[in-house]
């Protein structure tokens, strides 16, 4: 069973408690019993109720706002995993890097080190550390974290998520 299964469960079952104390508090307040019963029971009974239904109301919203704010989370995974070779593509193409130099750079963003780039690419370690110069050039860096760096902060900008496409608490969800 799921966490968000076992959460609305328990408000459920929050729920069904809230229920039979308000109809034991109606009950006894509109058929009061012949044994002898304390007043400050009843009122006490109903102080319960009432904290009960504001608990149970604060819970249910809680848990609605967490699950609405996972889903986001999850999107916006979906969406970052999917985008980044488009994000990739796009600024390649914006350099004009010639396709050797797309590898090299691939390469690079994943932390491969000059000599296992060499050695993926059956080459000299000069001709990757040129392309290296050359990517970093055509991208105006000074090296592979700055390189890196551009395409995090093209993944983690807000516009990557359409905040009109996400259910918001006005839909009712």
């Amino acid at each position: 069973m799921s966490r968000a299964a076992i959460l609305w469960s328990l408000l459920a079952l929050q729920g069904i408690c809230c229920a039979y104390f308000l109809l034991d508090t109606t009950w006894d307040l509109l058929w009061p019993s012949s044994i002898n019963r304390f007043a400050d029971s009843d009122t006490l009974e109903a102080l319960v109720t009432i904290a009960l239904f504001f608990g149970l109301a604060f819970t249910g919203n809680e848990l609605r706002q967490i699950l609405m704010r996972q889903d986001k989370l999850e999107d916006q995974i979906k969406v970052a995993s999917g985008a980044f070779n488009d994000v990739m593509e796009t600024r390649f193409s914006s350099w004009s890097l010639t396709s050797a130099e797309r590898e090299v750079a691939i390469l690079a963003i994943k932390g491969f080190s000059i000599a296992e780039m060499a050695n993926l690419r059956d080459t000299k370690q000069g001709t990757i550390k040129a392309q290296c110069a050359s990517i970093y050039k055509k991208a105006d860096v000074t090296g592979r974290l700055q390189l890196l760096s551009i395409f995090l902060d093209d993944l983690m900008a807000d516009n990557l998520i359409n905040p009109a496409s996400h259910h918001t608490v006005k839909d009712g969800i």
